[in-house]
């Protein structure tokens, strides 16, 4: 697992991240997160790592049906590894 990846594993667990269904209010996408709600565009770099974990299944992407935001969170298998070294 690469250091951006480790840092958005981290930002997921840490309840930083939500998904925007792109419906209103903007383009498909993470956006940041202040208490459950949207704070501002993830930087690119880290909405890539994202979705690399989401494809690994080490996130995931919570379904909501009739909100904007969805809720992203980690899932067990990426649960085990917040706490691995990482490589550069």
């Amino acid at each position: 697992m690469t250091e951006n990846e480790m840092t958005a594993l981290r930002d997921v667990a840490d309840q930083s991240v939500l998904f925007h269904r792109g419906w209103f209010g903007g383009p498909e996408g993470f956006r940041w997160s202040s208490n459950g709600a949207p704070a501002g565009y993830v930087p690119e770099w880290e909405c890539e790592a994202i979705a690399r974990l989401v494809r690994r299944g080490y996130v995931v992407i919570e379904p909501a049906l009739g909100v904007r935001e969805s809720r992203v969170r980690v899932s067990d298998a990426g649960a085990g590894l917040i706490d691995l070294p990482t490589a550069a």
